[in-house]
C-alpha cells in the first residue's frame, strides 16, 4: 500500500478500521496528522502482526472507528 495520507482521508477511506502508519506526522500533543499507510484491516490483531512483520522504525497504529464511552483504554 505505502500511500501518504492526511488524517481526514484516512478516516474517510478506512472506516472503522485499524491502520498502520509509517513515519506519522504528529502535533505537539502527538495527535496524528498524516502518515504513510502500510496496512489496514478491521482485525486489530492482523494489523499488529503486520507491524511485527514489517518492523517500521517509526510507526503508529490508528483506529478510525468510534470508541464506546464505557470502554477503558490502556496505553
Amino acid at each position: 500500500m505505502a500511500e501518504i495520507m492526511v488524517l481526514d482521508d484516512i478516516q474517510n477511506r478506512f472506516v472503522s478500521e485499524w491502520v498502520l502508519l509509517e513515519d506519522p506526522e504528529t502535533t505537539e500533543s502527538l495527535e496524528i496528522k498524516s502518515g504513510k499507510v502500510l496496512w489496514h484491516s478491521k482485525d486489530r490483531d492482523e494489523v499488529y502482526r503486520k507491524a511485527r512483520e514489517l518492523q517500521p522504525v517509526h510507526s503508529a497504529i490508528l483506529y478510525t472507528g468510534t470508541i464506546p464511552e464505557d470502554m477503558v483504554i490502556v496505553l
